[in-house]
């Protein structure tokens, strides 16, 4: 510890309670957001000891009912199966939606802020926003339409001169499928983030690169790109702490039985398995694992990230 943070006064009482005071109109309003999160999302956690129990719907978490089995359900996933299978697939499909789909907001930020004429810009902004505002189930249903045998792109193949392929029914053709509606799906809504901070960036700085001779390309690499680079960090720190959650929605609506080996993730399988087959054990240690995983990975990456580029969460 330095002599400075070992010689730092300590706050008095009075200081204490002024600060306290000066600051009550803005702990008030942040009381709902506290109560909101206090509710929903630490008070379900209790439900996690079920995860110890054989537990029966209605016997409740406690009495004389309650059977307790430690880690059984833990080990028994372990063991299962289908754990191999559902961690690879989890893991693959989320590293490739990061991996393809983490840049296309930014660079579609990037690019759109250069466009120079205000209508075309607003035109350019709605129709990229438009498909996150889709129901789920309605952009899956248009999706299944597109690909089915006789669909839309079936129709382009075959008139020119290929062959129609039941696209949804190959497993190896689901990774591609997926990665492709998440992105199209997301990408516009995900970059209003990144368009309010590269418009928050100060007129000057730009001025001055333009005065010393840089061009647009020059602006975009040396005061652009640096500037949003904390918030990319953030955004890459939640992505990569999202890894063991695959878009449960979307596989639900677009996988099939004969796609079950490239396509059943963890949330699949907790959904067949716990409200479809009553395991709620089972899937409830299932559920805990994931969030010790993600966890994990968001510690790990906000450490790296704060390293790197000095941003993180906390």
């Amino acid at each position: 510890m330095s002599t400075a943070v070992a010689n730092k006064p300590k706050m008095s009482s009075e200081k204490k309670k002024m600060l306290f005071k000066d600051n009550l109109e803005l702990y008030i309003l942040l009381l709902p957001a506290v109560i909101v999160m206090l509710v929903y999302c630490y008070a379900p956690m209790f439900g996690y000891l079920i995860a110890f129990q054989d537990y029966t719907p209605g016997a409740g978490f406690w009495g004389p009912n309650t059977k307790w089995v430690g880690f059984y359900h833990f080990l028994r996933f372990y063991d299962s199966i289908f754990f191999g299978r559902l961690m690879s697939n989890t893991l693959w499909l989320s590293f490739l939606n990061l991996i393809w789909g983490f840049w296309v907001p930014i660079v579609f930020a990037l690019l759109l802020n250069e466009v120079q004429h205000t209508g075309y810009k607003k035109c350019i902004q709605t129709a990229s926003y438009l498909p996150y505002f889709i129901s789920m189930v309605t952009a899956c249903g248009m999706l299944i339409s597109f690909i089915a045998t006789n669909g839309l792109i079936n129709r382009l193949i075959v008139a020119l001169g290929g062959t129609a392929q039941p696209w949804r029914n190959i497993p190896g053709k689901f990774a591609t499928i997926y990665v492709l509606m998440n992105i199209w799906k997301g990408f516009g809504f995900n970059s209003i983030l990144y368009i309010s901070v590269i418009t928050s960036i100060d007129s000057s700085l730009y001025e001055a690169a333009r005065l010393d001779g840089a061009n647009r390309m020059q602006q975009v690499f040396h005061i652009t790109i640096p500037s949003i680079i904390p918030t990319i960090a953030i955004m890459l720190i939640m992505a990569v702490g999202s890894l063991v959650n695959a878009n449960t929605d979307m596989i639900l609506l677009l996988y099939l039985p004969s796609t079950y080996e490239t396509a059943d993730v963890l949330g699949t399988y907790i959904y067949r398995e716990g409200l479809t087959g009553g395991k709620f054990s089972f899937t409830t240690a299932i559920g805990m694992i994931q969030s010790i995983i993600n966890f994990v990975l968001v510690f790990v990456a906000n450490t790296i990230s704060d390293v790197l580029t000095g941003a993180g969460l906390f």
